[in-house]
């Protein structure tokens, strides 16, 4: 039996001519990832175990992005807690105020991760990655302590679920709706500890932000990872951004997988996830008009990056933000910031009400920079919905894509952007 995509990768970074699903390895890994909440813990864990050197300074990635700009001591205590053990090791790859963005919109677009890789990170959405044909997952702090010394981890080999996407995506639909969709078809536990692979005709129709936001959210239908195969979309972006090779790996014809699910794009509908979990979707003809709300967030490692900032501009130009509503935006890089502006966006968001942040995760985890109150409604472009997610465990949480939440924005009710 042939192997996945996944499982060349990790078979080449094990060193081993093949591996099957439910082996264990060892892996080599072309980078590491810690942020501001799970890298002191790695870095704590680094010096108990008496390690004395990384092993690759230029293949670890230190982001300071949850609660940075520090909202108080205790995140101002645990950021200088990595920035220091960065400033010992002469860590190449570290990210604070002024160089910040969240982690997943930053290591693509820095070229840090690439077709090919084998990445692990100590944030649960480490899984982005597999959006430019690379093997990445989430780990604990402790994996990442021992990575940072070693340039190892040992896995699991994930068996698999095949996508099969076909079509062309409709007006005012996007990734997030794409894996709102499917999250919603097999649930948050449906690819426990599987690999999702994409496949289909339906993949290049799909730009690179669509993916990244697709991959980003596997770990919310309960996978390993996502991935998807390294067409010219993927070489595209990557040219003259990647810093290493290039390693382009294809399933094999007789890869064997655990079950097939297929999406046809164009019969997708902008569709919202509802309290308090991402599986729990409605499209928006379910629901449009129905849902009053108090706050839109418009930002985060799944639609924080340039497409999505254009998105909520087209909504937002020559209207307003309803009365009552606050309406969030934060760009995930600094280098999209600066784009958003050039491109006047900002002027647009601004002059219709909204707020504009520095890059940050804030209100997405309820750090900071947007936290909601007992009984508050949020339409979100975030990743999660769990109950205090975003703030009081009262409050609720309707997980969007840019063109929805801005148009909830305008009209204070959750709202098809095509009616506006």
């Amino acid at each position: 039996m042939g192997m996945t995509m996944t499982q060349k990768i990790l078979a080449a970074h094990a060193g081993l001519p093949e591996v099957k699903a439910g082996q264990l390895i060892v892996a080599k890994l072309d980078l590491c990832l810690g942020n501001d909440i799970t890298a002191p813990v790695a870095v704590n864990e680094f010096e108990r175990c008496g390690a004395c050197k990384v092993f690759d300074k230029s293949r670890i990635a230190l982001v300071m992005d949850h609660f940075t700009p520090n909202k108080d001591i205790k995140a101002a205590e645990q950021v200088k807690r990595v920035r220091e053990f960065a400033n010992k090791f002469d860590i190449d790859n570290y990210f604070d105020v002024g160089r910040m963005g969240v982690e997943h919109a930053v290591l693509p677009e820095q070229g840090l991760v690439g077709p090919g890789d084998c990445v692990i990170g100590a944030d649960s959405h480490t899984c982005t990655y597999g959006a430019l044909g690379a093997f990445s997952t989430g780990v604990g702090s402790t994996d990442l302590a021992a990575a940072m010394a070693t340039g190892t981890a040992w896995f699991k080999v994930p068996s698999a679920i095949k996508v099969e996407l076909t079509g062309k995506l409709s007006k005012y639909v996007t990734g997030k709706d794409v894996v709102l969709h499917l999250i919603g078809m097999i649930g948050v536990d449906g690819a426990l500890y599987k690999s999702l692979e994409f496949t289909g005709d339906g993949v290049a129709a799909l730009s690179m932000d669509d993916r990244l936001c697709i991959a980003n959210m596997a770990i919310e239908a309960g996978a390993k990872n996502g991935i998807f195969p390294v067409d010219d979309v993927t070489l595209a972006y990557v040219n003259g951004r990647f810093k290493r090779e290039v390693r382009i790996f294809e399933a094999d014809p007789d890869a064997e997988y655990e079950s097939v699910v297929k999406i046809d794009l164009s019969e997708l509908r902008p569709t919202v996830a509802f309290p308090h979990l991402p599986e729990n979707t409605k499209t928006i003809d379910e629901c449009n008009g129905q849902v009053k709300i108090d706050q839109v967030v418009i930002g985060s490692c799944t639609n924080g990056r340039m497409e999505d900032m254009r998105a909520a501009a087209e909504i937002l130009k020559g209207r307003k933000v309803a009365k009552g509503v606050r309406c969030i935006i934060i760009p995930a890089t600094q280098q999209i910031w600066l784009d958003s502006m050039r491109e006047g966006l900002f002027d647009i968001f601004i002059e219709a009400g909204a707020a504009v942040s520095t890059p940050t995760c804030g209100p997405c985890l309820g750090g900071h920079m947007g936290i909601l109150a007992a009984g508050e409604r949020a339409v979100s472009t975030t990743n999660r919905n769990f109950v205090g997610r975003m703030g009081h465990v009262e409050s609720e949480v309707y997980l969007a894509s840019p063109y929805v939440a801005a148009a909830s924005a305008v009209t204070g009710y959750i709202t098809d952007p095509a009616t506006l």
